[in-house]
């Protein structure tokens, strides 16, 4: 891998926000030519695919700003510093959801779009979920629906793009080859 290795130069921090930082490097690329490279950094995320005693998922449907339009998802969020992922999931299944669980499996990682973003995202599953005796709050600025639906069903909204994001949509993929194994 070191002879597509790009050295960095120069750095330039153009903005620290909440959520995500964005840098401009300048690098030198393996053939000795320079270029800039816009990066997105993020401190990773995780989701959960909750599955129901019956055999359903549990989704949330949320508003996404860049996209203009609300989707369907398996509930996720972000780490926060220093949090283990699966402390993270725990704690994004019970805001978002309103269960809990003590049993999750890891199920993999990635990176969600590695030509300009270092965001790693963790996707556990667990069927053992336990409903909340009170409400945890959630990010003030979240508003979300629950819906539990069967595979069959998320496979539909798939193809009718209410289920349009790659976590989801891995899901999904993920939980079918289950039934055929």
């Amino acid at each position: 891998m070191k002879k597509f290795e790009e050295k960095t130069i120069r750095t330039e921090h153009i903005y620290d926000g909440k959520v995500v930082k964005l840098e401009v490097d300048d690098v030198t690329l393996p053939d000795g030519q320079t270029a800039k490279r816009e990066l997105l950094k993020h401190p990773g995320a995780v989701a959960v695919i909750p599955i129901t005693k019956d055999k359903k998922i549990v989704f949330v449907e949320q508003y996404r700003k860049p996209l203009e339009k609300s989707l369907v998802e398996i509930p996720a969020g972000k780490l926060e510093p220093g949090e283990r992922p699966e402390i993270t999931a725990v704690r994004e299944l019970e805001e978002e959801t309103g269960y809990t669980t003590s049993d999750l499996k890891l199920i993999t990682s990635f990176y969600t779009s590695p030509g300009f973003a270092d965001e790693i995202m963790y996707i556990y599953m667990t069927e053992d979920l336990k409903p909340l005796k009170d409400a945890v709050a959630g990010d003030d600025d979240e508003f979300v629906e629950l819906l539990e639906l069967t595979l069959d069903e998320a496979k539909q909204y798939a193809r009718e793009q209410r289920i349009h994001d790659a976590k989801t949509n891995y899901a999904i993929l993920y939980l079918e080859s289950l039934e055929r194994m």
